[in-house]
């Protein structure tokens, strides 16, 4: 058994033929047929990763990702694009889809790319030791629930780029990582990870840690090198 994928897309005869296909390689599958159903269905029980259509009436599969984006623990994203439709491919990466693929496409490649997600999510949802929270400043650090906890033990949900960026972070502080390293150790399978989305993901981290690109506290930005996280990182 592979896991449980939940297939997002409007076209029944998409959602029946990519069922029917995961399933034969033993895959557990649900569908919906929008935004409300996919709330349905991760409401329903655990779900490992999800293939979102972009093109959805309603919520489209951007605003789904928004709200994704929001809750704890939520599952990778595999997210199907028109062939040719950069724009929403790069903002939809930004938002924290983890991978993509531009219809029409092999099958069997989206059944690889899906057990490479799941890999990953699996290998990276707990941390490398045995330490389920980090404590820096006045945050703490679920890596479990891949979320921000405050001092007032309020939890902020953080995309997969932010955890991903966040988890590279908290593993190496007070050193500073070019954005070659961060790419490299932020990298998602089939994402296309560059120098722009780091700062995009910095500064949407930064957001949420209250800190500031002109007035940092925790992510400093070292000219012409890249960026240090500084703090100092101990185990709950």
């Amino acid at each position: 058994m592979n896991g449980h994928c939940l297939v997002v897309d409007d076209d029944a005869e998409i959602r029946a033929n990519l069922t029917a296909y995961l399933e034969g390689f033993g895959w557990r599958v649900s569908a919906a047929a929008d935004g409300r159903g996919m709330r349905q269905q991760l409401t329903g029980g655990q779900v490992d990763v999800i293939v979102l259509d972009l093109m959805l009436p309603g919520e489209d599969g951007l605003a789904l990702l928004r709200w994704l984006s929001t809750q704890a623990d939520s599952p990778p994203v595999l997210m199907l694009t028109a062939r040719g439709d950069t724009m929403s491919r790069v903002v939809g990466l930004e938002l924290g889809a983890d991978d993509y693929l531009a219809k029409p496409f092999e099958p069997r490649e989206l059944v690889a790319r899906l057990q490479a997600l799941v890999r990953r999510s699996n290998k990276g949802s707990g941390p490398q030791d045995d330490t389920r929270l980090l404590r820096f400043g006045r945050w703490r650090f679920d890596r479990m629930t891949r979320q921000l906890i405050n001092a007032d033990d309020v939890g902020i949900a953080l995309s997969s780029a932010e955890f991903r960026l966040l988890a590279a972070f908290t593993q190496r502080p007070g050193r500073v990582l070019s954005r070659d390293q961060l790419i490299e150790l932020t990298r998602a399978p089939g994402v296309d990870v560059n120098d722009r989305s780091i700062d995009l993901a910095v500064s949407r981290l930064r957001a949420k840690l209250g800190d500031t690109a002109r007035e940092p506290s925790l992510i400093r930005t070292v000219r012409g090198e890249g960026y240090l996280f500084d703090a100092e990182v101990s185990p709950c």
